[in-house]
């Protein structure tokens, strides 16, 4: 399904310290594989790609061999249509147990006809039966009767009308080049999951046909199987004939999780059911269980044997994110004194949590982490009450009653400061720059300098600049003015003073002006060399910071070209060499100046105001390892750039983060910690992690696995605790714990997993293997898994009456497939001609510091439509959005595109004349502007409205976005279907329903 590059290898080279993240040191022994022969099932190009039963040549031949008809098989002519029934004996390896005999009914796979020659498709709309065991059988043919399986003969209620798949032989033997995919338009909507009792029954998905009107088969025509067939619309043609209006969507699942959940509350105790998206808006209640803002696992319900898990072929784990914001209308997060919060665990030193459980009537506690009883100090004891044997204090005590609270450290250290770095080099000063960033810099501090009362208004801040020198200022405030100290030996930086390096911003702001002003007219004799190495601020930041014993924030705004560290600036073989992309890796000095940095607690932050590309090795490995990030802007004296310069650089002055970190991981003692993939520099223990700092939005991905069987009594705990330093120099200790059930059933694993879960989870750990490990085997492992867990769910959790044309998925992983497909054909994954290798670094680290909700939203987009007028429909919002497809759009209709780092607006050819002169002043198409472009704010109804709908967005985004303007028909409309996530990719990445047919028939195919 996508194009792989030449050579590359399947073998994995050794990773760069655990692929940034930790991992085993020691290999594993392999664990059981229930489905052997899944590694010739691919989805690769025609060169690499097996098919899924034997290539058969002549059309006669379908209903000749038995081993290849999984449904009932339809020959079509230009006359008339016969169907014709096939017994399906072959498909007992699909039958469960007589212990799993449950009803299920599926969904089948809905279809285009497709005949000799191109005529127009078949649409087949859902139908959704209130009864989930309705059969349909339209007046034109007989109902479709199962055969005899092994649990024996069916009931009536056991009957369905398959829409029956294209033979597995044909679509196999065909191209892989597949064309893009055809018109997408709404889905009707799907029963909701009933109560997860293995004897329960799944809803279930099922077509209903015209009346009049009969199920043809798919059979390609001559032309398409000698390949010569080409599609009458390139932009709307499903390879196989799939029709993928009827297909699971994105747009339906998230709206029926809204009509659930919006503006509800959602209680979160021990135990609990499934919550809400992270998309969905809504509060939560904590009643002993952490919020799913904090701790959000894969699976609600763990399997209770190693084996079990095994089976579903799906990831164990959870997302973390510590510092998770309180939203609206949630109370706010309790904050005990250290000397009052009841001591945790005495032998694995976990916190104090409502899983813990009490004996001996209160004077001791079982520890589900470690499994051992710890005595209760006498100054904390409080007897027991009732059979459950809850303390009686527990409702006064939130470390026994919440799921999440934080602790106040005894002990204060120093305060963070902001630490400034400018570059002053020859080119730096050549370059114009420097004047509107000095202003924009002075204009930041003297806002945060009025800010009385605030935590901001007392930061210490330093400055400094540099060329191939360090420049440090003295800005003690009993100097008359600023002192500039020149330090020439790079090597072994020495401080000349420490006083006057970080002063409080009240004292030396006017210090700080005089400075600021004075930099854009240094002359060229400040410095001979224009290549500076990235190290160099880095290191004279840090000297400071450690002088004084701080933490703080390194603000480095570099213009100069960044010279090689000890790298090429070859980007040959970076997708097709069998050897480890050491180029693409941080190197030894640039992991050593992280780690110091981590240690000290230093977040940097770099600025790059050069116009032209980034030369040399990638300079943002530090910014990202110590919780920071990489700005680029191309041309900073254009009015777009400016002013996302100027928004990126109060966003990170006003982010609260914590800093030197450090997050222990707790889980039951019959599981372990196996993996922890982020943006951090993995540490001796996936259980632990050291951090420089972190922010709201940080979210680490862990992994777990069995160590013996779970007890299903006792559920599954997992715990975090981060300890960290606040911007005032607190030390605090934050405690989430997550009360999982368990259960010996397969299916009610199944039942607990979530989509969205799951794209991130492995989203943040095959990210943090691009740089160790080939794509192609990357996208191709990604393919397995779900493949693989698609017939696991087969397999184990549905009944005899499933034929192998029905297409069955879990009900709250409906939209995965949408989302892996979009994950494999990203610019990360499958990279496009037009991004550089720069450019997919740093998307990848943009796309791994983000949390859950704006994962799925970088994945798959809003797709909103505007009103033409104001005298139309108001303003969309996310229940109206639309799905991914370029179906999707109407030449009449303007449509706006949020996705966490891009906003686009796409333009019809047929918009009328009056929205153009409404919203861009102009009333011919043809001179609209195209590209990167600030929308006029005119005094109209329907400019103010769009303009405050860009606002809102642009606040949901985590960093500063430029509009980009796209017309229908431009060139540049190859960045919108980059988005339109459910279309075949300009990469070459395959749509969303050939790649949902794939995974169909592969899947299919193990259980053969």
């Amino acid at each position: 399904m996508d194009i792989p590059a030449a050579n590359q290898s399947q073998t994995a080279s050794e990773p760069w310290a655990g692929q940034n993240g930790w991992s085993p040191a020691s290999p594993q022994a392999a664990p059981y594989n229930p489905f052997p022969n899944l590694k010739h099932l691919s989805l690769g190009s025609p060169s690499d790609q097996r098919p899924c039963v034997e290539l058969l040549h002549q059309p006669s031949q379908f209903c000749q061999s038995d081993n290849i008809c999984h449904s009932a098989l339809q020959a079509y002519n230009a006359d008339q249509s016969l169907q014709q029934n096939i017994p399906v004996s072959h498909l007992s390896p699909m039958v469960p147990s007589a212990s799993q005999d449950r009803i299920i009914p599926p969904c089948s796979l809905p279809l285009r006809n497709e005949g000799t020659q191109p005529r127009k498709p078949f649409q087949m709309p859902f139908y959704s039966p209130y009864s989930p065991f309705q059969a349909v059988s339209p007046p034109s043919q007989p109902a479709y009767t199962h055969h005899e399986s092994l649990n024996g003969p069916q009931s009536p209620r056991q009957k369905h009308l398959p829409i029956s798949s294209p033979s597995f032989a044909q679509c196999a033997s065909q191209s892989a080049h597949f064309s893009p995919q055809p018109s997408f338009k709404r889905e009707a909507s799907h029963h909701q999951a009933s109560p997860t009792s293995p004897t329960q029954q799944q809803p279930q998905w099922m077509l209903q046909q015209h009346s009049g009107e009969t199920t043809k088969q798919f059979v390609p025509c001559a032309a398409e199987q000698d390949g010569s067939f080409t599609p009458q619309s390139p932009s709307s043609e499903s390879r196989y004939g799939l029709d993928p209006e009827l297909l699971p969507s994105v747009v339906k699942v998230l709206a029926e999780d809204r009509a659930e959940w919006e503006d509800k509350v959602f209680v979160s105790e021990p135990f609990s059911r499934l919550p809400p998206l992270a998309t969905t808006s809504c509060v939560v209640e904590d009643r002993g269980s952490a919020s799913p803002c904090a701790i959000r696992s894969t699976s609600y319900c763990v399997p209770c044997e190693g084996q079990t898990a095994l089976l579903s072929r799906l990831p164990l784990g959870a997302l973390v994110t510590p510092l998770a914001k309180q939203k609206a209308g949630e109370k706010p997060l309790p904050v005990l004194n250290e000397e009052e919060c009841i001591t945790g665990c005495s032998w694995c030193s976990a916190s104090m949590c409502p899983a813990m459980s009490w004996q001996d009537c209160g004077q001791r506690f079982y520890c589900p982490f470690c499994g051992k009883l710890s005595e209760v100090p006498w100054q904390h004891y409080q007897p027991t009450k009732g059979v459950e044997g809850f303390r009686v204090d527990k409702d006064k005590r939130p470390e026994l009653s919440l799921g999440s609270y934080e602790i106040l450290g005894s002990q204060k250290g120093e305060a963070a400061a902001l630490l400034l770095a400018i570059d002053v080099s020859p080119s730096a000063l050549r370059g114009g720059h420097l004047e509107f960033a000095t202003q924009q810099i002075l204009s930041l501090l003297t806002s945060l300098n009025r800010e009385d009362g605030d935590d901001l208004s007392d930061v210490r801040v330093g400055l400094m600049t540099y060329d191939s020198r360090i420049h440090l200022y003295d800005l003690s405030p009993t100097l008359s003015r600023p002192h500039m100290l020149v330090i020439t030996e790079t090597e072994d930086l020495q401080l000349p003073v420490k006083e006057g390096l970080l002063v409080s911003l009240k004292d030396c702001i006017h210090g700080i002006d005089s400075v600021l002003q004075l930099i854009p007219q240094f002359g060229a004799e400040c410095g001979s060399s224009d290549g500076v190495p990235m190290e160099l601020p880095v290191k004279a930041g840090l000297a400071v910071l450690q002088a004084l014993n701080c933490p703080g924030k390194l603000l480095i705004f570099h213009t100069a070209p960044l010279t090689e560290m000890t790298h090429t600036n070859s980007t040959s073989g970076f997708f097709g060499s069998n050897k480890p992309k050491s180029i693409f890796q941080p190197s030894e000095p640039v992991v050593s100046l992280a780690k110091q940095c981590v240690s000290q607690g230093c977040r940097v932050h770099l600025f790059l105001l050069c116009q032209q590309d980034v030369g040399g090795a990638w300079p943002g490995h530090i910014p990202y390892l110590t919780g920071g990030a990489l700005y680029t802007y191309s041309h900073l004296q254009g009015e777009l750039d400016r002013e996302r310069f100027s928004t990126d650089l109060n966003r990170i002055t006003e982010t609260d983060a914590g800093f030197k970190a450090e997050l222990r991981i707790f889980v039951s003692k019959d599981l372990r910690v196996s993996g922890c993939y982020g943006l951090f520099i993995p540490g001796s223990s996936p259980s632990q992690v050291n951090m420089a700092s972190l922010d709201e939005l940080t979210t680490l991905a862990v992994e777990l696995a069995h160590s013996r069987g779970v007890d299903e009594t006792r559920g599954v705990a997992i715990q975090t605790v981060l300890s960290y330093s606040t911007q005032t120099g607190d030390r605090r200790t934050r405690v989430h714990t997550l009360t999982l059930r368990c259960s010996r059933h397969l299916q009610d694993a199944f039942r607990q997993y979530q989509a969205q879960t799951l794209l991130t989870f492995y989203c943040k750990k095959i990210y943090c293997a691009v740089l160790e490990r080939p794509l192609q085997e990357l996208r191709e492992e990604l393919q397995t898994d779900i493949t693989e867990a698609l017939a696991s769910y087969r397999k184990h959790c549905c009944s005899a009456s499933v034929s192998a044309g029905q297409l069955i998925l879990p009900q709250y992983l409906r939209a995965l497939p949408v989302y892996i497909n979009s994950l494999r054909k990203s610019e990360v994954l499958l990279p496009g001609l037009r991004s550089s290798v720069h450019q997919r670094l740093q998307q990848r680290c943009q796309v791994l510091s983000m949390d859950v909700h704006s994962t799925c939203r970088h994945f798959y987009p809003l797709l909103l439509p505007l009103p033409l007028s104001a005298d139309g429909p108001g303003l969309p919002d996310s229940e109206e959005a639309l799905r991914c497809s370029a179906a999707s759009l109407e030449p009449t209709r303007l449509y706006l595109v949020h996705a966490p780092l891009t906003l686009l607006l796409w333009v019809g050819t047929q918009v009328p004349a009056s929205t153009l002169v409404e919203l861009f002043n102009t009333s011919c198409f043809s001179s609209l502007p195209s590209g990167e472009t600030k929308l006029p704010f005119l005094e109209n109804p329907l400019s103010i409205s769009v303009q405050s709908l860009i606002s809102k967005l642009n606040t949901q985004a985590p960093r500063a976005r430029k509009l980009w303007v796209v017309k229908q028909g431009d060139t540049c409309e190859e960045a919108l279907q980059r988005h339109l996530v459910e279309d075949k990719s300009p990469n070459g990445g395959a749509s969303y329903a050939d790649f949902l047919y794939h995974l169909h028939v592969n899947s299919v195919r193990l259980l053969q």
